[in-house]
């Protein structure tokens, strides 16, 4: 009998395009060859060009949702999308956690939406630190990199951030290295950390905007990290992945191949 695929879980929100959030992120990881559960953290209306509202799920809807998956599968990776607020992705990130020892958390910080939507009011380092703490790997772009510390350029920013955790740094609105992603990754022992940044280049295919393409980005990285690439080789990876997504069709909607 052929070895069940590994288990990952995406907690984000419902986008009826599909283009973004919980139905991208399932897309993804069942590309990547593993098995996707999903959660739910808000009903959406919107399309690839609007966002019209949210209805946002309690800590207590998303734990419901959450806690049989967690008791009944093998899942060592999660990617966590859009919620309410800070206070609410710190009560869900610490039941997973407690149910799921050991388990490593993607967050991308999903602050406002490609449309205008925004979604957090509160971005302030000092509300979302206890969050960081508990996180893997966070998925900033260059002004969400700034909006959660303040800094007035995402490399100060991202360097900020790694000091709780690894930081991806998305370079799709960067102006100095235009598609270049950066990678911050923090080792060492606590107060004792040496900072590799590593540049991750975009690739040489033409691309086209993609609603949902951050969504995509992080959850490919959960996928390859549970497939067993260590984290560097599941950025690289990923990207690469991503950019034949946004590759795949010149409207904002894109398409998902293995």
């Amino acid at each position: 009998m052929a070895q069940h695929r590994p288990f990952v879980i995406s907690l984000a929100g419902m986008d009826p395009s599909a283009g973004a959030g919980l139905l991208a992120d399932i897309k993804t990881f069942e590309a990547l060859g593993t098995y996707g559960l999903g959660v739910c953290t808000a009903l959406t209306v919107q399309t690839d060009t609007r966002f019209i509202s949210a209805e946002w799920q309690s800590a207590a809807q998303i734990i419901a949702q959450l806690k049989p998956l967690l008791e009944t599968f093998p899942v060592q990776y999660c990617k966590i999308g859009i919620m309410k607020d800070a206070d609410t992705m710190l009560e869900v990130i610490s039941t997973i956690t407690s149910l799921r020892p050991g388990i490593r958390i993607v967050l991308d910080p999903v602050l406002k939406a490609s449309a205008g939507y925004t979604f957090h009011d509160d971005t302030r380092l000092s509300t979302w630190k206890a969050v960081l703490e508990q996180v893997y790997l966070l998925t900033p772009n260059y002004q969400e990199a700034m909006l959660l510390t303040g800094a007035v350029d995402g490399e100060a920013a991202a360097k900020k951030l790694a000091s709780y955790c690894a930081i991806l740094l998305k370079g799709g609105h960067r102006s100095d290295k235009q598609g270049i992603d950066t990678l911050y990754l923090p080792e060492g022992e606590s107060g004792k950390k040496h900072l590799t940044i590593l540049d991750i280049p975009a690739g040489k295919q033409s691309v086209f905007p993609k609603h949902g393409s951050g969504c995509v980005l992080s959850a490919a990285i959960t996928a390859q990290l549970a497939a067993g690439m260590p984290l560097q080789t599941a950025c690289i990876t990923a990207k690469l992945y991503t950019e034949k997504f946004l590759a795949s069709h010149s409207s904002l909607l894109g398409y998902h191949n293995t």
